[in-house]
């Protein structure tokens, strides 16, 4: 298997997320061109902060990034890489996702993740949450309904047909979205023990 592509969009650390897939075996390489993602087996799109950092993926990446999904191969966002993948982000609504799930990402606590009024809760949230599966997918295989995985986060995917692991932290909101070959975690799974480890080597099966 070729290595897989972690994206540098200067939104974060990439060494623990280097030294995960290490952990498990898979070769991991950072572009330094929209190019060279042309040889990458798989992409990865970390990140942490807040959503204006991902202009730096407009134009060139974008198109070289759905490019690569367009040829079937997988490709996974991290926090603020997952909500990248949506549509918009309420935390930077002037700013367009990657649009390959659908909705938009909204602050924790926010009357649209549950249906009723906003819920006081504390923001961010950071701590370990069990995982609750709700629907069959590879990318569970292994992980155990229950897994507690480490989150740090202020907002958050409402549920959708694309959830297949369910959190709740005032309300429940998607631990795990996937369309496909296209998969998004809220959680760090480099940080979550054996259950995230898992969790990344099955996205890594997916790019054999």
């Amino acid at each position: 298997m070729s290595a897989c592509a972690l994206v540098d969009y200067g939104a974060g650390n990439l060494t623990s997320v280097k030294k995960a897939f290490a952990a498990i075996g898979v070769d991991i390489f950072v572009p330094s061109a929209p190019a060279d993602l042309a040889a990458a087996s798989a992409v990865i799109v970390p990140g942490v902060g807040h959503f204006s950092a991902t202009r730096a993926l407009a134009g060139e990446w974008t198109d070289a990034i759905l490019e690569r999904v367009g040829e079937g191969r997988p490709l996974l966002g991290i926090c603020l890489g997952m909500h990248w993948l949506f549509e918009a982000s309420d935390e930077a609504p002037d700013m367009p996702g990657l649009g390959v799930m659908s909705g938009t990402i909204v602050r924790l606590g926010d009357a649209r993740l549950k249906g009723g009024s906003p819920s006081p809760i504390k923001v961010p949230h950071v701590g370990w949450n069990a995982l609750a599966i709700c629907r069959d997918s590879p990318l569970l295989s292994g992980v155990e309904p229950g897994s507690q995985v480490y989150f740090s986060h202020s907002y958050a995917a409402p549920l959708t047909s694309e959830t297949i692991a369910v959190t709740e932290h005032g309300a429940p909101f998607a631990a795990i979205v996937q369309r496909g070959q296209i998969a998004g975690v809220q959680f760090h799974p480099e940080k979550s023990g054996e259950a995230g480890l898992q969790i990344l080597r099955n996205f890594a099966e997916l790019a054999r």
